[in-house]
């Protein structure tokens, strides 16, 4: 005769994978104006509170939006930000905060960020405004693929 004793093991899983993210609007489009931006900000981090998906910050500028991400362990990169971006073109265009179509680029950019660099990132992304006065979204991109080897 066998006996087996069944033990219930707690297991607690826990990961913190922050993710600076960027993405363009289609052609560069300039339509995140200073009237639809707040309003795309709050309408993005609505829709990612509820599919639980944590944004620690968001800011972004005439032609593109910049995140920094925590990842679920639900949804990889890729599947966070098509729930970010395919949502909030739909509803810009649902609410028709434009006169002609809108399109996110099918393109973007994930790093990921080291705790010791959270702040810094942070303070680039709310920096946004003054930091486009200085260079184009071009440049920019130009700079973060150099780094990588591109």
């Amino acid at each position: 005769m066998f006996v087996f004793l069944l033990c219930k093991i707690t297991h607690m899983s826990f990961t913190k994978i922050m993710v600076h993210t960027v993405w363009g609007t289609k052609n560069r489009t300039p339509f995140i104006t200073k009237h639809i931006k707040p309003i795309l900000l709050d309408h993005i981090k609505a829709n990612a509170i509820s599919k639980g998906i944590y944004i620690d910050q968001i800011n972004g500028y005439l032609d593109h939006i910049h995140c920094l991400v925590d990842l679920n362990q639900e949804y990889s990169i890729g599947k966070t930000i098509q729930l970010l971006k395919g949502e909030s073109a739909f509803w810009i265009n649902q609410q028709r905060l434009i006169p002609t179509k809108f399109e996110w680029s099918a393109e973007y950019y994930a790093v990921s960020v080291d705790a010791n660099n959270f702040n810094q990132v942070r303070m680039y992304i709310e920096g946004q405004e003054v930091h486009h006065c200085k260079v184009t979204f071009q440049q920019e991109y130009k700079e973060l693929m150099k780094g990588f080897g591109f």
